[in-house]
This record gives structure tokens, sequence and C-alpha cells, in this order.
């Protein structure tokens, strides 16, 4: 129960020196009247400043005439505030009660969750739309030779063998309608990260010695591979897993015109390409596409996943490409490639 306060003890901070003076507050229905022993002013409530009230600690207030009120008897103030027509906003009462702070902070994850699902990736989407190719040219030629530098060895497969997978890999482009195709350029690289194929983003597709290997005889299972490498360079995916991944540095780049941030991460997180599961359907698609034109059935990827199935389950951890633990499972991309063959 607020218990009626009609003047109360204060101390007065006049503004201009360090030291408080004793005085006492009262209200007279329409004004505060401070009295500091024969000095008497008046204030308006509303032109002073109320600070939010805390559950513990010294009240206070601050004068309109840049001076201060300090009272140490927080009941005593918040009782008199209170008489003023000062009580507490929502913001303060929800901050007094652990069920209001619980339930924000319940409803604070749920937002944060949201906006990783949805609000991140719609917003790489659009930002996709204005982030100019020549970034796209500039991430791309700087990951490679980083990635040389750390992951890949030059290739040990014979240059009639990397022609022969070149000439495959144009013929089943050359059947897609003439500017449909992004421009792309391949590179063989050998590397200890197994079987697998990587698409940057100013075109380049590196494919490993490993998957070559893999493949062996069999030019339409590699044709395959490169197809859904094509669909990542088709949809922008390498670009819009940067926008995604920096976010919050990409949109004020965009802003200041500074992708520093950007091009520093770039290496890593292409290196590791997440791409989501929703890309990686997308790709898969896009290399049906590609495939039945060119009269290559998909079940050449198929072959690709049973083949990657058969090897040891250590081997088949990778860190680029076509096949890592966050694209959609094995199963899942068999049958739908499955399907495919048969429409």
């Amino acid at each position: 129960m607020t218990v009626a306060v009609d003047e109360l003890p204060v101390e007065h901070f006049d503004g201009r020196s360090a030291r408080g003076t004793l005085a006492r507050l009262r209200f007279d229905g329409r004004q505060l009247v401070l009295c500091a022993g024969a000095d008497e002013r008046r204030y308006d409530p509303h032109t002073l400043r109320w600070p939010e009230r805390t559950r513990h600690g010294v009240r206070m207030a601050e004068l309109p005439d840049g001076g201060a009120l300090h009272c140490a008897d927080a009941a005593a103030w918040d009782a008199f505030a209170q008489r003023c027509g000062r009580g507490d906003s929502l913001v303060v009462r929800a901050q007094q009660s652990w069920r209001w702070v619980l339930a924000s902070a319940l409803a604070t994850l749920v937002l944060l969750a949201a906006l990783y699902a949805w609000g991140v990736p719609a917003a790489a989407q659009a930002a996709l739309q204005v982030v100019p190719p020549s970034l796209d040219r500039q991430i791309g030629a700087g990951v490679l030779a980083q990635l040389d530098a750390e992951i890949l060895q030059p290739t040990q497969l014979p240059p009639e063998r990397q022609q022969r997978i070149r000439a495959a890999l144009a013929q089943a482009v050359a059947a897609q309608p003439a500017g449909s195709v992004p421009e792309h350029r391949l590179e063989f690289r050998r590397s200890k990260i197994g079987p697998n194929a990587l698409a940057l983003p100013d075109g380049t597709i590196v494919l490993t010695d490993a998957l070559v290997e893999l493949a062996g005889d069999d030019a339409d299972l590699l044709t395959g591979v490169l197809a859904h490498e094509l669909g990542h360079l088709r949809r922008r995916h390498g670009m819009r897993l940067l926008l995604q991944a920096g976010a919050v540095g990409l949109l004020a780049g965009l802003v200041v015109g500074d992708f520093n941030s950007l091009l520093a991460a770039a290496p890593v997180l292409l290196g590791q390409a997440g791409y989501s599961r929703d890309a990686e359907r997308e790709a898969d698609a896009e290399s049906v596409q590609l495939l039945r034109a060119a009269g290559i059935s998909p079940l050449a990827l198929v072959r690709f996943f049973e083949k990657m199935a058969q090897r040891e389950p250590s081997a088949g951890a990778a860190l680029l490409g076509i096949a890592i633990a966050s694209h959609p499972a094995d199963a899942e991309r068999i049958a739908f490639f499955r399907d495919a063959a048969q429409r």
C-alpha cells in the first residue's frame, strides 16, 4: 500500500558545486516546492527529468535549472513521486518483474531465430540484386590464390585427361540457350580433401584429382558434378553465402563502399562452402536441366553418390563443394535424381 508523503527530505545539488545541501521537497497539488533554508524554488513536475526507477539505490531527479535532487529513502521517494503523478512506465514495470524479463528474453530468442532462418536469407537475396558483378570477380580472384596456398596443390592429371573433361563440359553447355550459362573456367587441383568440386563467385570451378579418379571412365558423372557447380554460379550462391555470413558488415559496406571485411572472410567461407539446403536443391535442379538438354541422364549424379557411399566413412568427409554435411541428405538427393531420370 502506497503511503502519502506530504514532504520529503532530499539532498539538493545546484549544478555548480559538487557539495549537496539538505532540503525539503513538497507538492502543493500543482507545483513542486523546494525549500533549502530560506530559499524556496518552485517547479512544474513535468519539467523535471525522472530517471527510471530501479529496485535498489538512491533515487534522483534532474531539475530544469541544471540542479539535481537525491533521496536515500527509496520507498518515501516512490510514494512521493506517485502523488506527483509520476507512475512507472510499462518498461520499468517490466524490468521489475521476473516474468516480464523471462518473457522478453524468450521473445528475443524467437525473434533472433526467425531473423536467422528467414530474415537474413531474404536480406541477402535482396542485397544480391545490388551487389555489382565486379565484386564477384574481385573475390574469386583472391580466393583461389589463398586456397592454393593453404588447401590445394597442383594437379597431377595428364593434360589430355583435363582436356577431355573440359570438352565434355563444353559440349553439354553448348546445348543451352546462348547467354544462359554464366562465364566459367575449369581448374584442376590435387588435395587431401578428397573427391570434390567448388564454384567460386568469379566463375572458377575447381575439380579435385580425387573426384576425377573416383569417376574413372564415367565422363557423364563428372559432367553432372560440374553441371551442379554451374547451377551454383547461375544462382550466385557463393556471393549469397558471403552476404548471409556477413550481413551486417555487407549492409554497412553497401552504404560506405567498403568491402574489406567481406573480402577478408571470403576464403574461409567459400573454402568451407556451407551452402544452405535450399541452395543445394536449386543447384541440383539446375544440373538436371543442363543434363537433360545435353542428352545425359540425371542418373549420372546418382552414380556419384553411390560411389561416394562406397568410400571409407572417414574419407567421405569433405571440406568443399558438392558432398558436405550441410547438404540435403544423400538419400533425398538420390531420390530426386532418380525421379528426374524417369520424367
